[in-house]
């Protein structure tokens, strides 16, 4: 399968069921979510998002909620979910493990 071709439901569910504090919300959208000790850690946490997002053209939806980031994914171009997204939350929970103080 192509980063960009829409997964069959029971392959979405299966891969987002691998990857720590992602859910499903529907047949086009997972939703991560992240907690921080401080403000300062979950704006830092958005900046290292932005990078990544912008290194693959792959662009969450992002919601700061003082020491909470959620983070949405799903691919236009494909109406649903993708390689490209679970990729993206990978690499997004990566970051969140090992780069943030007291996450890692």
């Amino acid at each position: 399968m192509g980063k960009m071709e829409k997964m069959r439901s029971d392959a979405a569910d299966e891969a987002i069921a691998a990857l720590p504090g992602w859910s499903r919300q529907d047949e086009k959208w997972m939703q991560g979510n992240y907690r921080f000790g401080t403000f300062v850690e979950a704006i830092a946490f958005v900046g290292k998002v932005a990078e990544i997002a912008e290194a693959m053209n792959h662009h969450p939806f992002i919601g700061i909620d003082y020491k909470k980031v959620t983070l949405r994914l799903t691919t236009w171009h494909a109406g649903g979910l993708t390689e490209l997204d679970m990729q993206s939350a990978e690499r997004f929970n990566e970051v969140y493990r090992t780069s943030i103080p007291g996450n890692g």
